[in-house]
């Protein structure tokens, strides 16, 4: 008889130690809420910048290479219309009608090749123009973002400041706790802890229903989970059911 009233007793301790360790972990969870969504804006927000970052440096070396092109084009002009006023030089001196036949086509060529340079130049200058905007535009939406990221870092970095030992604490304190909890048992608490929406593992039978899952639990079953004898579980989510009487010197 001693032996049953020490297991009935181990077994309570257990339910008691687990539902302890519930709401330790929920408190750890609730920081996590107040926290909100901001360590992943802040996350999101250094990604965007960093790409941001490397849009500008492609079109500002783009935009090297449109004024270099502009540059080669100008000088490619100049020195046609060097050859263009040579070879009118040259017109002059003439000795018969094939030099001034092959002196012509020269002109004609060079000729040719200052519109090419100068239908070039105007593209490239055009394309110079539209990265010069690109990058301008990219800069102003860079400086916006890094001005929104410091304000989410700087409320982030208020809340962790405001829950950091908190969460610190009672993270502690799980340590303790799950310390006087079988592995097996803590194995299969942290399992449940998982898969659950909420991360209610343990859960209070309320108005002869799970509490997590609100299903209605057979009258014999409820009166299993009242006496504390053993540890059930919920057949429909799988939580681990308390008597709420049982608990409630732990609260």
């Amino acid at each position: 008889m001693a032996k049953k009233q020490e297991k009935e007793v181990t077994v309570e301790e257990k339910l008691k130690t687990l539902y302890a360790l519930q709401q330790k972990l929920s408190e750890i969870d609730n920081i996590k809420i107040l926290r909100g969504e901001l360590p992943l804006e802040v996350a999101d927000l250094e990604d965007e910048i960093i790409g941001l970052e490397t849009r500008i440096k492609k079109y500002e070396a783009e935009l090297k290479e449109a004024d270099t092109a502009v540059s080669n084009q100008k000088q490619k002009a100049k020195e046609s219309g060097l050859k263009i006023d040579k070879y009118k030089e040259q017109l002059d001196n003439v000795r018969n009608n094939r030099e001034f036949d092959h002196l012509s086509k020269e002109i004609e060529f060079e000729t040719l090749e200052i519109e090419l340079s100068e239908k070039r130049i105007r593209e490239f200058t055009q394309e110079s123009k539209n990265l010069s905007e690109q990058v301008e535009k990219s800069k102003s939406f860079l400086t916006e973002r890094s001005a929104d990221l410091a304000q989410k870092k700087e409320e982030l970095d208020s809340i962790v400041a405001e829950t950091k030992q908190q969460e610190e604490d009672l993270r502690d304190e799980v340590k303790v706790i799950e310390v006087e909890v079988e592995p097996r048992l803590l194995q299969a608490f942290k399992r449940i802890r998982k898969s659950a929406r909420n991360g209610l593992a343990v859960v209070c039978i309320e108005r002869g229903a799970c509490g997590g899952c609100f299903n209605k639990i057979p009258p014999q079953k409820q009166m299993d989970i009242k006496l504390g004898k053993k540890i059930i579980v919920c057949e429909y989510c799988g939580r681990i059911m308390i008597d709420p009487e049982l608990i409630a010197p732990v609260e």
